[in-house]
């Protein structure tokens, strides 16, 4: 069996850095000043992190039904027998749910995993999966193998504005006022696909250093039974200087010692909710 391994443009994937993992990337809608555009298409990070700065406003959409389907019906018409479709987690996105419907008309070729991750994370899984199949495992198996991991992972974002989460209706004008001026940064958390508030503190570094803690916290208590050969670090950025970038990922890299540590920006889907000058980092552990 030949088997694709498909994802949303949510996972951070770049249309040249899917070319060269051998997967295929469906871009995600980003409505910008009420026109629809497609993040790695017709949008790069340059003109949105511009448009946005300068006070463009933006929001997100799921992927059409016509445009998945035109993906899924390419790719098989390449010559793949069946496709693993990873999108972003379904507690927070519908795009989940309205491929799993899709792929009913399908007889079983299309195989969605709802696997419970975005971004960074969204990202490692893809890359497991592609593994895997490149290894002989059917799109089913890699369905239960992802599903049953899902949660093994973990992510943290510190937040430089309030001026988006404010758009967004996730904090009132009144607090996103009071937190500008007191210079007061959020640091936000994502587990198993729920975006929650984690913690709020005075200025970015402290945001990072607490960030840092509770990842290594998180290894050894909830991945404690995981072996350090397992754990995977990755550290992200929303529009972040290269020198910021990284800064950022030795850091990491000083707080986990021999482990694998990676930068990636955050997709656009991300940041058109948290604004620019954001710094993540997030934890998953591998097969």
């Amino acid at each position: 069996m030949k088997t694709a391994v498909i994802t949303d443009s949510n996972s951070g994937i770049k249309p040249q850095e899917a070319e060269k993992l051998g997967v295929f990337v469906l871009p995600m809608p980003v409505i910008l000043d009420e026109q629809i555009r497609f993040e790695g298409a017709d949008l790069s990070e340059e003109e949105f992190y511009t448009k946005l700065k300068g006070g463009s406003s933006a929001s997100t959409s799921q992927p059409s039904p016509g445009d998945l389907m035109d993906l899924w019906d390419k790719v098989l018409a390449a010559g793949y027998d069946e496709i693993v479709h990873i999108p972003m987690s379904s507690g927070l996105s519908a795009s989940c749910q309205t491929a799993i419907s899709l792929a009913t008309d399908y007889d079983d070729r299309v195989c969605v995993v709802d696997n419970h991750r975005i971004s960074i994370t969204l990202r490692r899984s893809v890359e497991e999966a592609k593994e895997m199949a490149d290894n002989g495992f059917s799109a089913q198996e890699i369905k239960a193998d992802l599903e049953a991991r899902a949660y093994d992972s973990s992510i943290y974002l510190a937040v430089d504005t309030l001026t988006y989460l404010k758009k967004g209706g996730r904090v009132t004008p009144a607090a996103a006022a009071l937190g500008t001026v007191l210079n007061i940064k959020p640091v936000l958390t994502i587990q198993g696909g729920k975006l929650d508030a984690f913690a709020k503190l005075r200025g970015l570094k402290k945001c990072k250093t607490r960030m840092l803690e509770a990842l290594q916290n998180d290894y050894k208590t909830r991945f404690s039974h995981f072996p350090a050969s397992k754990l995977r670090v990755d550290t992200a950025g929303a529009g972040l200087t290269a020198e910021e970038a990284e800064s950022w990922a030795a850091e990491a890299a000083e707080a986990f010692p021999g482990v694998e540590v990676r930068y990636n920006e955050l997709s656009l889907s991300v940041s058109t909710h948290t604004g620019p000058g954001v710094y993540g980092i997030g934890i998953s552990m591998v097969r």
